[in-house]
């Protein structure tokens, strides 16, 4: 929630907006400009700027500056809204659409001390009893599935999602959804299909580990809505 002196610089923002007939597209002074202007900090101006971006009022963009009105199309969503805005359904539509396809490549390329460790992973997933213990261990099982393919770029998704995870409406929404399905019966076939993945990536099927990341997905997505989440 911003505080009181940030509120008061948002409607200074309007203000100087309305006042030099700014409107969609039009650019703000740099930072430091605005600042001595509305007679605040460089610190208090960005929260307020940041308030007025959540609300769709206005975009920024390293190196070109601060606008009003919705981003464009083509122009690339800030890392900050984007955790801010996405449902945790949304988040599950993602992974979707992405682990498929990185179970896939590991499966093509899984060396027999890679998938000893990926195991031992399901197997510590077995073992958890608390809801901090099954999504640490979730979590990596997953990465390790992309360090297997040793692509960075895949590797520093699925680090981006799991970073999604930990934002507080994902955890609100997760602790539902995993009281609702409960603890024992949540471990066992989470695990069950966790070493149904590690089962094809051994194997070296590449569309049989997909189907089978897709389908512990789909598990998990379904759970969600059972919960009544919002998507």
């Amino acid at each position: 929630m911003a505080t009181k002196r940030t509120q008061e610089i948002v409607e200074a923002l309007r203000d100087y907006c309305a006042a030099e007939a700014l409107g969609p597209g039009g650019q703000l002074p740099p930072e430091r400009d605005l600042a001595r202007r509305l007679g605040c900090s460089r610190e208090t101006l960005r929260k307020a700027l940041a308030e007025l971006e959540r609300a769709g009022d206005l975009w920024r963009h390293v190196g070109q500056g601060t606008f009003l009105g919705s981003r464009p199309l083509g122009h690339p969503v800030r890392e900050a809204i984007l955790v801010q805005g996405a449902s945790p359904l949304q988040l599950m539509q993602a992974r979707l659409t992405l682990e498929p396809s990185v179970a896939a490549e590991a499966a093509m390329l899984a060396t027999p001390a890679s998938i000893a460790y990926l195991s031992g992973l399901v197997d510590q997933g077995r073992r958890a009893r608390t809801r901090s213990d099954c999504e640490r261990l979730d979590t990596a099982f997953h990465r390790g599935i992309a360090e297997v393919t040793g692509n960075p770029i895949l590797l520093g998704l699925l680090d981006y999602l799991a970073g999604v995870r930990r934002h507080a409406a994902w955890q609100r929404e997760w602790d539902i959804t995993y009281r609702t399905l409960g603890v024992d019966a949540f471990t066992e076939r989470h695990s069950q299909q966790h070493k149904e993945v590690v089962t094809c990536i051994r194997r070296g099927a590449a569309i049989e580990a997909s189907d089978a990341m897709r389908r512990h997905l789909q598990t998990i997505f379904s759970a969600m809505k059972g919960a009544g989440l919002p998507s």
